[in-house]
């Protein structure tokens, strides 16, 4: 009998059934998209956010200390420090090396220019990079973090087997220079190794900055022209991270152990550069503010907009179950008179409407499901454009059940009031007024 009472209240009162179900499957397929977005959008907006630079930057510890004599600071402008290339694998060892996007280390030395039948034009500034490196099967260097960088031509590359070596130039070097496209000249270390080889320009680079006054070339030839193996003078990495809040300016070393191994644990900028010092001798990794409080700041502000607008949907969702649900029970008056006077008890009645509730929030949620996903990812394609450009499938599995379970609380709450005022009516009075 209960079972064919729900089934006759689903083909009698179709058209309230169809309003509400409408409202909850609205309201679901609202809050499944943005909870799909929100699963993604701290990637997608570390991406788009690339070009502000590495968010961790790595150099020396000893670069911190002052060296003075008679009170006159004697320390070498550059530090006279250096990393070493061979240690930066020990990243990959670290807590949170899976959230590590990108690692391009950097080599300054001096570099004098000669026509390959001339005497010595100029002194440039080199840096050597990392172009396109396999780090650890991570596609890196310095274009990477970079993106910025305009270039023409080509990037360098790295080739034991050749006796020459490609190289980018800076446009004002370019420009000083009369450097173009396929030049070849000769370039000599100045410092610490006497190493001079032919270089040909392979690429011209734009960038806005200082970079525009040197010349670029990988990491192992600068290793080579500085006479110094292996070293690097500073690394930049760029790294997901957790919008930082107050716990995460707290010092770790201040802490209690339990409440340090919680710290530790999270993907903070600060952790992350915790974890790198330790990895790495004789390093000094800070994050770079700028950077990472502009992504933390976007990403609260996106956050706190999708739950603004998921909270409005469930809202409006449960008044527009409400008002479907006060119609029906209201034109279901004398079936409620009729069965409280034969003997159902409140709670057998209240079952009913519930079950009705629940069956119809069953299937709007999962159908608000299907529709968010998709929904989720074409926001996805067109509001970041630039990472991939084509809608992808969010089906996040683990999403279903909790859509479901929003979805059974907004048509029980929004059918409650309904039930109840229902419920305390007498059936002589109900019974009476359908006479």
């Amino acid at each position: 009998m209960f079972f064919r009472l729900l089934l006759e209240s689903f083909l009698r009162q179709r058209r309230r059934k169809l309003l509400a179900g409408v409202a909850i499957l609205l309201g679901t397929t609202a809050v499944t998209a943005m909870l799909a977005l929100a699963t993604t959008i701290g990637d997608r907006i570390h991406k788009e956010l690339a070009v502000y630079g590495a968010n961790i930057v790595i150099y020396p510890k000893a670069d911190l200390l002052d060296v003075k004599v008679g009170g006159v600071d004697v320390k070498p402008a550059s530090g006279g420090a250096y990393l070493k290339e061979s240690d930066l694998a020990k990243l990959n060892g670290i807590f949170w090396a899976n959230n590590i996007t990108g690692v391009s280390p950097e080599l300054p030395v001096q570099l004098a220019v000669t026509h390959r039948y001339g005497d010595p034009v100029a002194a440039v500034n080199g840096v050597g990079y990392w172009f396109d490196h396999d780090f650890s099967g991570l596609k890196t260097g310095a274009p990477a973090l970079h993106p910025w960088w305009k270039l023409q031509g080509s990037w360098p590359t790295s080739d034991f087997g050749r006796d020459d070596i490609d190289v980018a130039v800076g446009a004002n070097v370019a420009n000083r220079l009369q450097l173009k496209m396929g030049d070849s000249f000769l370039l000599q270390g100045m410092h610490g190794a006497s190493t001079s080889s032919t270089a040909k320009v392979v690429g011209l680079v734009t960038t806005g900055d200082a970079t525009d006054d040197e010349i670029l070339l990988p990491l192992r030839d600068a290793q080579a022209y500085s006479g110094m193996r292996d070293a690097v003078r500073r690394v930049e990495v760029s790294a997901r991270t957790k919008p930082e809040d107050a716990f995460a300016r707290v010092d770790p070393d201040s802490l209690p152990p339990k409440q340090r191994e919680i710290w530790y644990c999270r993907p903070y900028a600060n952790s992350i550069a915790y974890q790198i010092r330790e990895a790495i001798p004789g390093a000094q990794a800070e994050q770079v503010r700028r950077v990472e409080q502009s992504e933390g700041n976007v990403l609260s502000r996106i956050s706190g907009l999708m739950w603004l607008i998921s909270a409005a949907a469930l809202l409006a969702a449960g008044f527009a179950v409400s008002a479907a649900m006060a119609t029906a029970i209201l034109e279901r008056r004398g079936e409620i008179g009729l069965m409280r006077s034969l003997g159902a008890s409140k709670g057998a009645i209240a079952f009913l409407f519930y079950a009705e509730s629940g069956l119809l929030a069953v299937f709007a949620g999962t159908l608000g499901y299907l529709l968010g996903s998709g929904l989720a990812a074409w926001l996805g394609a067109r509001i970041f454009a630039g990472d991939g450009g084509s809608a992808q499938a969010v089906l996040i599995p683990v999403l279903l059940p909790v859509v479901v379970a929003l979805a059974l609380v907004v048509a029980i709450a929004g059918s409650t009031p309904s039930i109840r005022a229902a419920l305390r009516m007498e059936p002589s009075a109900i019974l009476r007024a359908d006479a």
